[in-house]
Order: structure tokens, then sequence, then C-alpha cells
């Protein structure tokens, strides 16, 4: 069984930064995705980063330049850092992964993002 739990996330003002970390635990050897989606209140979930087993990356179109992600293979991390946070970037994030291209996917609870002044 997988286990994947998210930290950090909070409160930052426009233009700010923070930064978000899912950590996965379990019986297996690889994961083939590491992600973080989004929900913002009224709003379909989303993809925000994800991270492929072959390194390949992917951000949404309204993060990219702003948010980083990066993937420890060994020790099974995620982490995401957002920079020139906008308010609508305010939202709760869900670490996600996948062991397998096709097969179930796990969720991690939600990490609370408010960007405002």
């Amino acid at each position: 069984q997988i286990q994947v739990v998210g930290s950090g996330g909070g409160l930052a003002q426009p233009g700010g930064s923070l930064t978000l970390s899912c950590a996965a635990s379990g019986s297996f050897s690889s994961l083939y995705v590491m992600a973080l989606y989004r929900q913002g209140s009224g709003k379909e979930r989303e993809m925000v980063a994800t991270v492929y087993r072959g390194g390949e990356t992917k951000y949404a179109d309204a993060v990219r330049g702003r948010f980083t992600v990066s993937r420890d293979f060994a020790k099974n991390t995620l982490n995401l850092k957002m920079d020139s946070l906008k308010p609508e970037d305010t939202a709760l994030y869900y670490c996600n992964v996948k062991q397998h291209r096709v097969g179930a996917s796990i969720w991690g609870e939600g990490i609370q993002v408010t960007v405002s002044e």
C-alpha cells in the first residue's frame, strides 16, 4: 500500500513565495509519477506540476515560469517552489502519485495555500 503526505503551504502575499512538499511511502520499488494538483473554490481540480519516472516535467500554463518542481527519486519526495504568487493561486493543493502508468492514483490530504494582502 502506498501513502502520500503533503506539507507546506500557508499564507503569502501577492508576489511572495511558498514551498509545498510531498512524501510517498509504502511498498513499492519506484513511482511512475509524482504530481501536485489544486482545486480552487468552485473550480475543478487541475494539474499544477508533474514529474515522471524518466524525469520529464509538466506544468500548467498558469504556473509555468513561476513554479519550479523537483523530485528526489531516492527519497520519493516532490517539492514545488512557488514564486511570484498571485491571488488566483489560492487553492487546496493535493499530492498525487501513481506506481504504474495504468492503475490506482493515490491522493494526499489537501494543503491550503492562500495568497492575499
